[in-house]
């Protein structure tokens, strides 16, 4: 009788024992995983604020750009990619449209009205000052990622987490192809953007060569 009793009790205490370290487990998954939402929460107002500012930027600059239409074109299509979708598709959206805007300051640099306009200049900070904060929580958002998936994949945590219905998260990064150096390509035609289309008609081209 009293074997039988030191064995209940081992067996007593080794349960207690695994359901304490599955309690512990959980709530270790639980903080992972919110540690993860409130990053990406940071991650999220900053693309919502960079949403914002987008239209003041093209109403600053359409009147300047009139040979780059499609640039800013492609920032107002991407301007919605960037709060709608997944994780994954927003960090792609976010990579291309951090690139359309890389092309929208550089052209600047050929209007010398529009560079020396104070709302353009606000603009452009406020843009690259919400750029620099992304990249910053981004930081934070990828290693709680990589903590909590290891916390996942790891033994004894693989075992449990798919019973508790814990999934992995995405990083927020882009794919390989948008890592790449952004090319600002202008062969349009090889004028000066600031100077106006008719200087560049054959026209003008031929009364030019007659003086």
């Amino acid at each position: 009788m009293g074997v039988l009793l030191l064995v209940l009790g081992a067996l007593g205490a080794l349960v207690a024992i695994v359901v304490i370290a599955v309690i512990i487990m959980y709530n270790g998954f639980v903080s992972r995983r919110n540690r993860v939402q409130d990053a990406w929460a940071q991650i999220d107002v900053q693309l919502k604020r960079r949403y914002d500012l987008i239209p003041n930027l093209i109403n600053s600059v359409k009147g300047y750009m009139k040979y780059e239409k499609g640039v800013l074109t492609k920032v107002t299509e991407l301007r919605s990619s960037i709060v709608s979708g997944s994780t994954q598709e927003k960090a792609t959206a976010n990579n291309q449209l951090t690139g359309a805007l890389k092309t929208i300051f550089a052209v600047a640099e050929n209007y010398p009205d529009l560079k020396a306009s104070q709302n353009f200049m606000d603009l452009q900070h406020q843009l690259e000052d919400t750029e620099d904060k992304i990249a910053f929580v981004r930081t934070s958002y990828n290693d709680y990622v990589m903590d909590y998936n290891n916390a996942l994949q790891q033994f004894p945590g693989n075992v449990f987490a798919s019973r508790f219905k814990f999934s992995k998260a995405d990083f927020f990064q882009a794919p390989e192809e948008e890592k790449k150096p952004v090319k600002v390509d202008f062969d349009d035609d090889n004028s000066d953007p600031g100077t106006d289309a008719s200087q560049n008609s054959p026209n003008a081209q031929k009364k030019a060569s007659k003086k």
